[in-house]
């Protein structure tokens, strides 16, 4: 996917001429990174300036104190913060520091998709570099793009998928129960299992579960065929029915049809 940057408000692009002067002067750092909704030119004026701080991973525990410290101070006085602020209604710098070191979450039997797949795409794949001291950014990219390596790939889309049926398997006992909301709390988490396998199998970093939802099925993953039935899954007419069964239904059969390596 071709990043196209850009920033929402002049105010935005100060905010982060001002954090590029500030952290390129800063030891242990290594890139300043664009990421989210102005890396993918997708902000508005109520968006937030997301920046991510690669610091050396040799050095991150000691370095990272002294970073955070030294960001609170510099950001309570600088002016262009406050414009920044002034423009929208959560129109904030959020700013977060990383190592480059993703390591997996744990990943349960209810808790939805976890976030390995998301921290490596938002922090290589789908940001712009604002400035770097030296190559380490480049090395994260060449280990981890376009895509992790393949034994990695296969044992994470049987587990993830493994959860997420579980998931959908627990539906019509809920229903059975009049447990409604559970079961919608389950339907919703294997949802979000369903676009992380998605994205596993085809090889590619998701943006997010829970938002840009059209833009990366029609637009990343080119199945513009897929995205009304996703919609279908949350048109709920009578709660307290059957209808959450029927929708688990629907999703099991969109991951065997769309999430299984064999279907590709």
């Amino acid at each position: 996917m071709t990043i196209h940057s850009a920033y929402p408000t002049l105010e935005h692009a100060r905010a982060a001429d001002a954090i590029v002067t500030f952290f390129s002067q800063q030891a242990d750092v290594d890139a300043v990174l664009l990421t989210c909704s102005c890396a993918r030119g997708k902000a508005s004026k109520d968006s937030c300036l997301d920046i991510a701080i690669l610091v050396n991973p040799d050095t991150f525990s000691d370095a990272k104190p002294r970073l955070e410290k030294a960001w609170e101070a510099f950001h309570a006085v600088e002016p262009r913060f406050r414009d920044l602020l002034s423009v929208g209604k959560y129109s904030q710098v959020d700013l977060e520091f990383t190592n480059g070191v993703f390591r997996q979450p744990e990943h349960h039997w209810a808790s939805g998709a976890d976030a390995f797949e998301l921290e490596i795409g938002n922090t290589l794949a789908y940001t712009v570099t604002l400035w770097e001291a030296n190559d380490t950014l480049r090395q994260l990219k060449r280990r981890w793009l376009p895509y992790y390596d393949e034994a990695l790939r296969k044992e994470r889309l049987e587990m993830v998928r493994k959860y997420g049926l579980n998931n959908l398997n627990h539906i019509p006992l809920y229903v059975e129960r009049g447990l409604y909301f559970q079961a919608f709390k389950r339907l919703h988490q294997a949802f979000e299992e369903f676009l992380q396998a998605l994205f596993i199998a085809r090889r590619t970093y998701p943006i997010a579960y829970d938002k840009w939802i059209r833009e990366q099925i029609v637009e990343i993953l080119c199945l513009p065929e897929l995205y009304p039935q996703l919609v279908h899954l949350f048109e709920i007419r009578a709660f307290e029915s059957q209808e959450i069964a029927e929708k688990g239904r629907t999703l099991e059969r969109l991951f065997h049809e769309y999430s299984e390596d064999s279907a590709l």
